[in-house]
């Protein structure tokens, strides 16, 4: 019997569906501090600027720490790995709640749940996905992205309405209960590899002969394996164009809308719990969009899905200062248009990674690309904040961010355009044929 399908439910859609409901929690806490800007800023009066320092130092270390726990998820397993990141991520958000200067919610938000966020960034899915899916890899990943968006969907409007008639703390606590509830589905059902279950990769027969051998990974320090990926990246022309245009992507996601489009809206008289909903509209459409660019990118060149991504959200955000202005069908229709590009920018850059460094190498090497990506959300938070804080309102952070996704647009046509040098093994591992 083949043993990519010796069952009728191959085990790789139980690790993919417990990587997807704890994307999804994570996903949520991520999400949280949209709700959370103003209740803090009018409980403690601190300015907008002070509170987007602890959450871009989130969003730095959510990047930073991808790929290292990639090497983790290699030296200590996956299933490890997540249930630490759970426990990071529950302590850390209640802790949260008992904040009462800025320094705490920079120690707290800012690094205990960024790192613990972290371990459960998009290297998760991209270990997982090379690891467990010979075939329908982009459309599986697809999925498993638009787990940002359905954690928006799911928890933003519930925790505005909590943080609206029970305070913020209350909130946070939800979220928390939520992570907890996710470690024992962790615990029971997720495994580190096929071989673990005694099974192939799904799709793949024997003759593949494409599952990487990690052992030599396995043996190294994680730290080093990861040190080595970013040498390897840094020579590389192309790493720098996807690592580039993700930290545009960054810029203008998670940095600039995720964190201050719920305070635009507030600010332009909409109410928190309305422009809560928009954000979980952006997720329902991202869903679609981004499960249907994983499908896109099976299909077509992964370059011009990107150039066409960014040009768009580009476009949208260079309209979002007159939606915010104009009547309110204008504000819902930058929700559908935007939303439906939020992040779909994910599955064609994983799979240009995986052409430009090999299978083997993606999950460390899609975690360097990714903190380039929340270097660059950090960055945007704290910009936006600062102009609020200065200027009164957003509009130079918004229009700014639509011009460099432009810009986005014509880097990612460079990416893979010329053969990849012969690729440093990481740690000294032998580089399977792709």
């Amino acid at each position: 019997m083949d043993k990519s399908t010796g069952s009728r439910l191959h085990y790789a859609w139980v690790v993919a569906g417990v990587t997807f409901l704890t994307l999804l929690v994570t996903a949520g806490i991520r999400s949280t501090p949209g709700v959370l800007i103003v209740p803090i800023e009018h409980e403690f009066g601190w300015s907008r600027a002070t509170i987007s320092v602890a959450i871009s130092l989130n969003l730095l270390l959510y990047g930073l720490m991808g790929p290292f726990a990639a090497a983790f998820f290699d030296k200590f397993g996956v299933r490890r790995t997540m249930t630490m990141a759970l426990l990071l991520l529950t302590i850390g958000v209640c802790a949260t709640t008992f904040i009462t200067r800025p320094w705490h919610m920079i120690l707290i938000w800012g690094v205990v749940v960024g790192c613990g966020a972290g371990m459960t960034a998009y290297s998760l899915s991209a270990t997982v996905v090379s690891r467990w899916f010979h075939t329908s890899q982009g459309t599986v990943l697809g999925v498993l992205t638009a787990s940002t968006a359905t954690g928006q969907l799911l928890f933003l409007p519930f925790l505005a309405q909590l943080a609206h008639h029970h305070g913020w703390r209350q909130a946070a606590f939800a979220i928390a209960c939520a992570a907890l509830a996710i470690l024992p589905l962790v615990a029971c059902f997720m495994r580190n590899h096929p071989r673990d279950k005694g099974l192939l990769a799904y799709g793949e027969t024997p003759g593949d002969d494409i599952a990487s051998d990690t052992s030599a990974v396995q043996r190294s320090n994680p730290f080093q394996v990861a040190i080595q990926g970013l040498r390897r990246g840094l020579v590389s022309r192309d790493f720098w164009l996807l690592a580039g245009s993700f930290f545009i992507c960054g810029a203008s996601t998670n940095g600039l809308i995720g964190t201050h489009l719920i305070p635009a809206c507030v600010d332009h008289g909409i109410t928190e719990v309305r422009a809560a909903g928009l954000l979980a509209l952006m997720g329902i459409l991202d869903l679609f969009g981004t499960t249907f660019s994983g499908w896109l990118s099976d299909r077509y060149n992964s370059r011009y899905l990107l150039c066409c991504y960014y040009g768009l959200r580009g476009l949208s955000l260079l309209g979002l200062p007159q939606a915010l202005a104009g009547p309110e069908w204008g504000l819902s229709a930058f929700a559908i248009f935007y939303g439906l590009d939020w992040i779909a920018t994910v599955p064609p850059t994983v799979k240009l990674t995986a052409e430009a460094f090999g299978r083997a190498s993606v999950g460390i090497m899609f975690g360097w690309i990714f903190a380039s990506h929340q270097i660059g959300a950090a960055l945007a938070a704290t910009f936006a904040g600062s102009v609020r804080t200065y200027l009164g309102d957003y509009m130079i952070a918004f229009l700014l961010s639509g011009l460099i996704c432009l810009l986005a647009a014509g880097l990612v046509l460079r990416i893979n355009r010329q053969p990849a040098p012969a690729a440093e093994t990481v740690a000294g591992a032998e580089e399977p044929a792709s």
